[in-house]
């Protein structure tokens, strides 16, 4: 199934005879039900994609940072490039798309552009997609749009990325007791983004992570303390003391480039029954 393929209503395929047991999947991404009382769909999502790259001898990191965002910009590739706080030699590559292959057909020969003294720092890479809770009011505004406005707002240069698994524990709690945690979360990083300290960007991760994470999370705002400060109201949080069994490595990172391009326009989120 392509990547590109818009929203589409639900088939009306059926399965072949002898196969009526097999389940029909719908990857589909799903928000809160339309004007017309159906629920809005689209099968359509932004990837995001963070690399870690240390500057080897003979290659200036400021100097990296401007030839690689000039042949981003050249190839069409949306990017925000970041020094790196904790380390004065690295910096960080975070490319987004709605077509993953993308990073391989355009990110990628931007990179070699660089030559052999660009050395990536594995430990740092994050790849995930922007998913659906099924209540969003505005779907492909959830998927497509607020996620780019994040990473590109220039008022917001600090950011903190990282990966984080749940505990297996939290997938056998029922439905209800799962969204109670949940929504105690969310309220906190609402309040944070209600006063301009933190805006978050949150992609699923699930087969795309090295070492099984299921979530990778972008903290981003104006100044780094409110980062730090969510991070830790958080960890009160029932959600994190009891069910993430993993979290990290986290990288901290100054924007200092931001790739122009026009985004393109949001497909309108269709709605079918179900």
């Amino acid at each position: 199934m392509s990547e590109h393929s818009a929203a589409r209503p639900e088939s009306s395929h059926k399965p072949a005879e002898g196969h009526e047991d097999i389940p029909r999947i719908d990857v589909s991404e799903r928000g809160a039900k339309g004007p017309d009382g159906q629920p809005q769909v689209m099968d359509k999502r932004l990837f995001v994609q963070l690399m870690v790259f240390e500057c080897g001898e003979g290659l200036a990191p400021s100097n990296v940072i401007a030839t690689l965002g000039a042949e981003l910009e050249k190839r069409g590739v949306g990017a925000v490039l970041y020094e790196d706080v904790n380390a004065p030699r690295s910096i960080g590559v975070l490319a987004y798309d709605d077509d993953p292959s993308v990073f391989v057909r355009k990110l990628r020969p931007a990179l070699e552009h660089i030559g052999p003294g660009l050395v990536q720092r594995h430990d740092f890479s994050m790849l995930g997609r922007t998913y659906s809770l099924g209540y969003e009011q505005d779907l492909a505004f959830w998927l497509l749009e607020r996620p780019r406005k994040v990473m590109e707002d220039p008022s917001c240069p600090w950011a903190v990325w990282y990966p984080l698994r749940r505990s297996g524990a939290f997938a056998k709690l029922d439905g209800r007791e799962q969204g109670a945690i949940l929504r105690e979360h969310a309220i906190i990083g609402r309040a944070y983004g209600a006063e301009d300290l933190a805006h978050d960007v949150r992609l699923a991760c699930h087969g795309l992570d090295a070492k099984d994470n299921e979530f990778v999370v972008g903290l981003l705002g104006k100044e780094l303390h409110p980062l730090s400060h969510v991070v830790q109201a958080m960890r009160k949080t029932r959600q994190t003391s009891e069910f993430i069994a993993q979290m990290g490595p986290f990288f901290v990172g100054y924007a200092v480039y931001r790739t122009r391009r026009a985004a393109p326009a949001a497909p309108a989120a269709g709605s079918s029954a179900g």
